[in-house]
C-alpha cells in the first residue's frame, strides 16, 4: 500500500516532540498507511501556515482557531493546557498590575494564545514589541522592553537570568475559573473529511505511546529542549502532556469555550467560534 505523506507542523519543543516519539520510531505507532512529515516552526509562524492553509496538520494557538475555524478542526488530543500555571510575565524588577499596563512588553506573537490571556487580564491597548520567544530574555536583559510575555520552557527557566516574575497567567485564569488554561491545540484541515478520525486516532495514539514509554521519549524529547537537563525536562513534558492532552475532556472544552466568550465579549476576537472536535 501506498503511503501518504501528510504534513504535521509543531513546535521544535520538548513536548511537542514527546508527543510525536512513536511517529519517529520504527516498531513505535501503526500509522496506517499514512507517512508525516514534520514541519517544525515556532507557534506565531505555524498560526500564520494555518492561516495559509499550508499545513495537513498543526499545532496552533487557540488564540488562531477564530481566523481558522473554517478551515480546520480541533483534534480532541495533543491539547496543551496549563493547569495552575502557564505563560509568564517576568522584568528585571517587580512592578504591579497597573504599573504593567504602562510598559513596553515583549511578546511571542500577536496571535498566541499567551498574548490573548494577556489582554484579557491588562486590557486591549497594550503597549507590546513583537519578538521570538526564545529572544524575548535577552530583549528583557538588555532593557530592549521593560517586561517579557515568556512561553515554552522559559517558565521554567527564567530564574536562572535573575529576572522577577510578575504574574502567573494560569494561576491567574484556575484562581478566576477553576479550570485549566487553553494554550496550543491540534488542528486537522477539513478538507480530509471522514478521514479526520482516523488521522486523530493514529496521532492519539502515538501521545499515549509516549506516555507508555516515557523515558525513551523523554530522552527523544532532549534533542529539542534549549538549556535543560533530562530532569527539567520530564518535568516540563509532564507540565503539558497530560490527560487533557491525550483528551481534552469536558473541563478543557469548556475552559477553551470560556475563553473565547471572554475574548469576543471584550472586543479582541472578532468571532466567536463553534468548537467541533474531532
Amino acid at each position: 500500500m501506498e503511503e501518504r505523506i501528510l504534513t504535521l507542523g509543531h513546535s521544535p519543543d520538548p513536548d511537542d516532540a514527546f508527543m510525536f516519539y512513536g511517529l519517529n520510531i520504527e516498531n513505535g505507532v501503526d500509522t496506517n498507511g499514512y507517512q508525516f512529515e514534520q514541519i517544525l516552526k515556532d507557534i506565531q509562524t505555524l498560526n500564520e501556515m494555518a492561516i495559509e492553509e499550508k499545513l495537513d496538520i498543526t499545532a496552533i494557538s487557540l488564540a488562531a482557531y477564530p481566523t481558522i475555524a473554517d478551515k480546520y478542526a480541533i483534534l480532541s488530543s495533543g491539547a496543551s493546557m496549563g493547569y495552575k500555571y502557564g505563560p509568564l510575565v517576568v522584568a528585571r524588577k517587580k512592578f504591579t498590575l497597573e504599573e504593567l499596563k504602562k510598559k513596553l512588553i515583549a511578546i511571542p506573537g500577536k496571535l498566541t494564545s499567551a498574548y490573548l490571556e494577556l489582554q484579557l487580564l491588562l486590557g486591549k491597548n497594550l503597549n507590546t514589541t513583537v519578538i521570538p520567544f526564545d529572544k524575548i530574555f535577552d530583549a528583557v536583559i538588555n532593557g530592549d522592553a521593560d517586561a517579557g510575555l515568556i512561553i515554552h520552557e522559559g517558565q521554567l527557566t527564567y530564574s536562572k537570568y535573575n529576572l522577577e516574575k510578575i504574574i502567573d497567567l494560569g494561576i491567574w485564569w484556575f484562581e478566576k475559573t477553576s479550570l485549566p488554561l487553553p494554550l496550543g491545540v491540534n488542528t486537522i484541515h477539513r478538507k480530509f473529511g471522514k478521514e479526520m478520525k482516523d488521522i486523530s486516532r493514529i496521532l492519539k495514539e502515538s501521545i499515549l505511546f509516549s506516555l507508555n514509554h516515557r523515558n525513551e521519549a523523554v530522552k527523544y524529547a532532549l534533542n529539542f529542549a534549549r538549556g535543560m537537563d533530562k530532569e527539567l525536562a520530564d518535568k516540563f513534558v509532564g507540565m503539558y502532556v497530560n490527560e487533557l492532552t491525550v483528551d481534552i475532556g469536558k473541563d478543557g472544552l469548556k475552559a477553551c469555550e470560556l475563553l473565547f466568550k471572554e475574548a469576543y465579549d471584550k472586543g479582541l476576537i472578532e468571532r466567536l467560534p463553534k468548537i467541533d472536535l474531532v
